[in-house]
């Protein structure tokens, strides 16, 4: 059995927690094992091979657990791939992603914010990008904040609330408390760096409840996960 995602993460085992979560093109294969069962490799045994692969190919092996699970690591060309083999019930599972960024849905600027705004009162910002579960702004979501900046600008007399939205990921209490803190960020972000009077822009949290796609797919979910702009 094979599955792929184009984008997706997976929670690499470790031997203490956190898991180490990694983010790209998600490929899943299972092997079941179907002849006798005293001819069925141990645990061992299927791990060290993992193992040796891993090494043959000039990768790291990352950590293991001898007799169940070894996760590693390889970068070939400047491309950052995962691996994890796993034994257990029969069945070999092996997980490999290949790590990336999400390639962003709209690429915002200045001129296509203002005419969503003046069309239906509000427009959608990807490219702010935060920590998994944090308000913590990664560096990337400069350009989409600087497009931000440019709009209010060329309009003294706009105001806006920033919305923060998330995924279903959690509960729904932590996610408009996460939401919040994220537009906060972003409002923070725009009076700072950017000169905008803070009585023009108003922070709000909308959580998991305003989804513009299915939370049941990894691309759904990073649709979900965005900063709305809504005329006041």
């Amino acid at each position: 059995l094979c599955k792929t995602e184009e984008f997706g993460y997976f929670d690499f085992y470790t031997t203490k927690p956190p898991k180490k979560r990694v983010e790209g093109k998600v490929i899943t294969i299972t092997y079941a094992f179907t002849g006798p069962r005293n001819m069925e490799p141990s645990g061992v045994a299927v791990v060290k091979n993992y193992e040796n692969a891993i090494l043959k190919i000039g990768g790291t092996v990352v950590q293991t657990i001898p007799h169940w699970w070894v996760n590693g690591k390889v970068i070939k060309d400047g491309q950052e791939i995962w691996f994890q083999a796993e034994k257990g019930n029969g069945k070999i599972w092996l997980r490999i992603v290949e790590r990336k960024a999400m390639a962003q849905y709209i690429q915002a600027d200045a001129a296509s914010l203002n005419d969503d705004i003046r069309a239906s009162g509000h427009a959608a910002v990807y490219g702010i990008n935060f920590d998994t579960g944090s308000a913590a702004m990664k560096p990337e979501s400069a350009a989409a904040i600087e497009e931000i900046a440019k709009l209010m600008k060329a309009d003294p007399a706009l105001k806006i609330c920033v919305v923060g939205h998330t995924d279903n990921s959690g509960t729904a209490e932590h996610n408009l408390s996460l939401s919040e803190e994220r537009a906060k960020a972003v409002v923070q972000v725009l009076v700072r760096d950017h000169g905008i009077a803070v009585e023009r822009l108003k922070p709000y949290g909308c959580g998991q409840y305003a989804p513009v796609a299915s939370n049941d797919t990894e691309e759904g979910k990073a649709k979900n996960r965005r900063v709305e702009l809504v005329k006041m």
